[in-house]
């Protein structure tokens, strides 16, 4: 009776043990939120990121476009968001989009900033659980005084 018992513990306990786990790691997606402080476009050395703003990650169907799992995120005192996806989005075409900002100088979208392309999956070849989005920004009311200098800097090596 001993030996059925310990049988049976041995068999059933490794089974309920890993059925009580999930199946799989969640993703963290990373990245940045931004202001350009100089209008510019693009990240400068003034660019100053943005602590507290909001963001999306959003995951639709390829074909019909339908939104199918949406979570929001807010960045840390460097601009960092992390947000954990609990779930592999497969063949789902997946976007970490701008939400807001609490600079009310820097609160504009800059257009084509505004969200970056995401792979959630894991049947693509990436082994990692963390995932990386392109920083995504907010423009500034105004640039600032030394942006026209700064600017210029980059226009130096042009042909």
């Amino acid at each position: 009776m001993g030996r059925l018992m310990l049988l049976v513990a041995l068999c059933v306990l490794p089974a309920l043990v890993s059925a009580g786990r999930p199946v799989s790691q969640p993703f963290v997606l990373q990245g940045r939120v931004y202001c350009d402080t100089c209008r510019a476009g693009f990240e400068t050395s003034a660019t100053t990121y943005i602590a507290g703003a909001k963001v999306r990650v959003e995951c639709k169907d390829r074909n019909s476009m339908q939104l199918l799992y949406s979570i929001e995120g807010i960045t840390d005192s460097t601009g960092t968001y992390k947000i954990m996806v609990t779930e592999d989005r497969e063949d789902q075409l997946c976007d970490a989009v701008l939400v807001s900002s609490p600079q009310s100088d820097c609160a504009s979208v800059d257009p084509g900033r505004d969200r970056a392309a995401v792979i959630l999956t894991r049947y693509n070849g990436i082994v990692s659980d963390n995932r990386y989005a392109n920083s995504m920004g907010f423009l500034k009311d105004h640039p600032m005084s030394e942006c026209t200098q700064l600017l210029q800097q980059y226009q130096e090596f042009e042909d």
